[in-house]
């Protein structure tokens, strides 16, 4: 037993690790890409790399003054008309400095009219009464004055007693001149400097109407024009901040027609004239070509930031954009990324 055990065992033993040897091995298979990749379409072409967005560019809705959020009335994927209500902001604040700022004007609207209907006819008879008043009191002094100047015999009549009547009748010329001015001054109305300081009060009055009504404005976020909402990041409940956003509140664009921005890399921008027709492949579906149809040139080369996530690819390139449109109905979505080709032509 011990002279045969021991190497049967061992042959055993060598023969089950060969075999888990073996079968531990990585097997090589040869794999299909999911998707065929893009093949070349021009004999002589440019690649780029596009980028599918809106035809009016993509919008991205902002706000002038940061608030809180209390209503949405727009979600992603909803069509819009110029104008239409995107979300509003807390206004009750505002809605109460309207109701006094509108206090306000109508408290000067009313002393501008109260002015401008000065004199009331129920004030012109107690001015007119006055008059006739003093006109009596001035006949009534100067009666007494021409009786006592028409004794003859002045040793009759003191000189302190003349010298008094004629100072009453003075007195009451004056009083008469008075009441005539007063009515003369009521008749006239209001002195035009009042009138106009009080139109003046009026006006700036509205026009601090005018000044809340537009911030109150400024809290409600309408759309700046026809088109449809690509991305909807606001919520009620939430602050929104003003300003430029890494991610925008709204984006939306005029998505009738949609562009391809393609960047090509400053390299091969010479290659690329204007007028170049192109043909684009979405990705994952390279048999399916889409016509591209040239728009315009960037004239302005930028740094690349459309990567594409291939570990050869240089993120220091600056890249020449040109824009393209593609045909209405073509099933892509604005976001989305193409292999665009663009033909060269005859250069090399």
């Amino acid at each position: 037993m011990i002279k045969y055990g021991l190497p049967i065992f061992a042959a055993l033993a060598l023969t089950f690790a060969i075999f888990k040897i073996v079968h531990s091995q990585p097997v090589h298979a040869k794999l299909m890409p999911p998707a065929a990749p893009p093949s070349s379409v021009y004999a002589n072409q440019v690649g780029a790399v596009g980028l599918v967005e809106a035809e009016s560019e993509n919008i991205a809705i902002s706000l002038p003054v940061p608030g809180l959020v209390t209503r949405v009335d727009v979600k992603a994927g909803d069509h819009v008309r110029k104008g239409a209500r995107f979300f509003s902001l807390d206004d009750r604040d505002l809605e109460a400095e309207l109701a006094l700022r509108q206090s306000s004007l109508a408290l000067a609207e009313t002393r501008l009219e109260k002015l401008a209907m000065t004199p009331r006819p129920e004030d012109l008879p107690p001015a007119e009464a006055k008059v006739r008043e003093a006109e009596q009191l001035y006949q009534d002094t100067a009666v007494q004055l021409n009786l006592i100047e028409s004794v003859r015999d002045k040793r009759a009549i003191r000189d302190e007693d003349l010298q008094r009547r004629r100072l009453a009748v003075k007195a009451a010329e004056a009083r008469l001149d008075g009441a005539k001015a007063d009515l003369a001054l009521l008749k006239a109305g209001t002195w035009k400097p009042d009138l106009d300081i009080a139109r003046a009060e009026v006006e700036e009055a509205r026009r601090q109407v005018e000044r809340v009504e537009a911030d109150l404005t400024r809290l409600v976020v309408t759309a700046p024009i026809d088109g449809e909402i690509l991305q909807c990041k606001v919520h009620a409940g939430e602050y929104a901040q003003a300003g430029p956003l890494v991610q925008p509140l709204i984006l939306m664009g005029a998505t009738a027609r949609l562009n391809v921005r393609a960047d090509i890399d400053e390299q091969d921008a010479w290659r690329v004239k204007a007028g170049a027709t192109a043909t684009g492949t979405v990705r994952g579906n390279s048999g399916e070509r889409l016509p591209l149809h040239f728009v315009r040139v960037e004239p302005y080369v930028i740094p690349k930031r459309n990567l594409t996530g291939d570990s050869t690819e240089r993120v220091d390139t600056r890249v020449l954009q040109v824009i393209f449109t593609l045909d209405k109905g073509a099933r892509v979505y604005a976001g989305q990324q193409l292999d665009v080709f663009i033909d060269a032509g005859g250069q090399k």
